[in-house]
């Protein structure tokens, strides 16, 4: 059995890289929680169907049917789908923040970020013509994949509550490390 790469390497930051990777994931989970917070906020859900719109305008003819599908499906419920996602994201604060159901948060957090970047920014414009900016969306969903290549490199981090509920409850782990 291999030991730690903590144990092995003398370097500050590998000697500290569960209590940094939870201070990234805390502060990354304020974000999200700044996030969720807005979707609550008036006005939102009036303006997310001409967000969706706007997204379409420059895109390729292949992708306006993806375009008018979600224009369509916000159409019916604005409100529903904002708060929908503003719930979604202050779970996610949540999870990011305590350590709770990481796994599962981190990969849920991945596939909103994914779907945020596919609709309501368009796929960040890039396919478009004189783009020059892929959106944040795509940044975040990238950063829910580094924190799910932290988890599957160093298994459980001792400063989650995914920890503590682990040391009672066995079958935790199966939800909540990558490595179990």
């Amino acid at each position: 059995m291999h030991k730690p790469l903590h144990k092995v390497v003398d370097n500050w930051f590998v000697r500290n890289s569960y209590k940094l990777s939870r201070a990234f994931a805390i502060v990354f989970g304020i974000i999200w929680g700044i996030d969720g917070y807005l979707k609550f906020l008036p006005g939102l859900a009036g303006s997310l169907g001409s967000m969706i719109n706007s997204a379409a305008i420059g895109q390729p003819s292949w992708l306006q049917p993806w375009f008018s599908f979600w224009s369509s499906q916000v159409a019916s419920n604005a409100q529903l789908w904002v708060y929908l996602v503003g719930v979604l994201e202050l779970c996610l604060a949540f999870s990011l923040i305590t350590g709770f159901l990481r796994k599962t948060a981190y990969t849920g957090g991945f596939l909103l970020s994914f779907f945020i970047w596919a609709v309501p920014e368009g796929f960040g414009g890039a396919i478009g013509p004189g783009s020059t900016d892929i959106g944040t969306g795509i940044v975040y969903a990238m950063v829910f994949l580094f924190l799910l290549m932290l988890n599957a490199t160093h298994g459980t981090n001792p400063y989650t509550l995914d920890a503590k509920i682990e040391k009672k409850i066995k079958w935790w782990k199966a939800l909540a490390e990558l490595r179990s």
